[in-house]
């Protein structure tokens, strides 16, 4: 009896711990897991002969923020972009209007995930021909670090993006 029973707290053990641990590549592959706010790290487009250009520069601001109800809301800016001289946003140079549209991104929608595939649904955006798509990102959370690929972003190539949970 004595062994019968070790045998069964073996087991339960076992089990319990595939459940409750799962494998290293597996975390983060369901939307709870990514619920809060996260700031960009780093945001690459690797050009097709494999270089890498930084469109929102070395220290790109903004977040992604996920929600418990499957909404989220993405915001990217490059640090340094020009004030508008007039100080109202409906009065902007070229130049200026120029520079806030390559050195910001912000859309909103719903999102799930699939695998290892993050899906947005976008509703709105700054950049008006994204609204209404479906976009999928292959995603890998480590922690409280979130790398993603865009396969196909707007201005060509891949974007890899890496970002970090807010505490």
């Amino acid at each position: 009896m004595k062994r019968l029973d070790k045998l069964t707290v073996i087991t339960m053990t076992l089990l319990f711990l595939g459940v409750a641990l799962p494998a290293g590549d597996a975390v983060g592959q369901t939307a709870k897991d990514l619920v809060g706010t996260w700031t960009w790290v780093s945001v690459d487009n690797v050009r097709p002969d494999g270089t890498k250009v930084q469109l929102y520069g070395p220290n790109p601001n903004g977040v992604l923020m996920f929600a418990s109800n499957g909404r989220f809301f993405f915001l990217q800016t490059r640090p340094g972009r020009p004030a508008f001289a007039s100080n109202n946003r409906n009065e902007g140079t070229p130049e200026e209007n120029k520079a806030t549209v390559q050195g910001t991104l912000a859309y909103y929608g719903t999102y799930s995930v699939s695998g290892k595939t993050l899906i947005f649904k976008v509703e709105a955006a700054t950049y008006p021909n994204a609204e209404g798509s479906e976009q999928k990102r292959s995603i890998t959370l480590t922690g409280d670090q979130l790398k993603y690929t865009n396969p196909t972003p707007t201005v060509g190539g891949t974007a890899e993006a890496v970002l970090k949970r807010v505490k």
